[in-house]
């Protein structure tokens, strides 16, 4: 287990049973940058938003919103963040649903709490290998579609994301490297059949450059953008 990668990494829990959430967060909290839980999935939505988690772990079965859902909602905000479920060996059927909604994987109770966190060390070590640094202290989380600067988190538009990920590809290598993108490609894949102008996405990139750095987003005259790369 590599704890160094771990302590990278912020999960939030949401559970309503108070003993099992009590127990895992005593058994695997201290191994993260930060762990926080919910108790129900209003509350877990609400904490979503606020922390930007990277990996969410949910019980199936909860007051006031269901697990599956939450975790519908979550998608729809990000449909990148892993989403790990929890379940009673009744909620068997449920779990035919949750692979619709997109979890990654789920654990029936009772389980050993080692074994989650053997998952999530694995599963972090794939997140990792997706986190491309970028100038000035900015890096870019391919796996979750998330900006930080200086490990603190920027919130982006769902365009803004798909944006930077764009700029972004993998050489045969697993090394990344940032490519140029086209005004026309920018309009095909972000606005698809909406009309936008030449002037319109030059006023998208200048937002996102007021959210980070003028120097991230660099203008290539006459062929389009790219990012710059650390």
């Amino acid at each position: 287990m590599n704890s160094k990668r771990l302590k990278q990494f912020t999960v939030l829990l949401v559970e309503d049973e108070k003993k099992l959430a009590s127990l895992l967060k005593n058994a695997i909290s201290n191994y993260f940058y930060n762990f926080e839980t919910a108790q129900n999935g209003e509350e877990g939505i609400e904490k979503f938003l606020l922390l930007k988690p990277d990996i969410v772990i949910t019980d199936i079965t909860m007051p006031k919103m269901t697990g599956l859902q939450m975790a519908s909602k979550i998608k729809e905000i990000n449909e990148n963040i892993p989403i790990i479920i929890l379940s009673a060996f009744s909620d068997t059927d449920k779990l035919i649903n949750a692979i619709d909604v997109g979890v990654v994987k789920y654990f029936i109770k009772p389980f050993d709490p080692d074994e989650l966190l053997e998952y999530i060390d694995k599963l972090t070590l794939q997140m990792q290998s997706k986190i491309i640094q970028l100038y000035g202290g900015y890096s870019f989380n391919k796996a979750t579609a998330s900006l930080y600067k200086d490990q603190k988190y920027i919130h982006l538009s769902k365009k803004e994301r798909l944006f930077i990920g764009l700029l972004l590809e993998a050489d045969t290598n697993d090394s990344w490297q940032s490519k140029i993108i086209t005004n026309k490609f920018i309009k095909n894949t972000l606005w698809g059949n909406q009309e936008i102008t030449d002037a319109g996405i030059r006023a998208f990139i200048k937002r996102l450059r007021a959210k980070t750095s003028k120097n991230l987003i660099k203008n290539i005259k006459g062929k389009g953008y790219k990012i710059e790369l650390n």
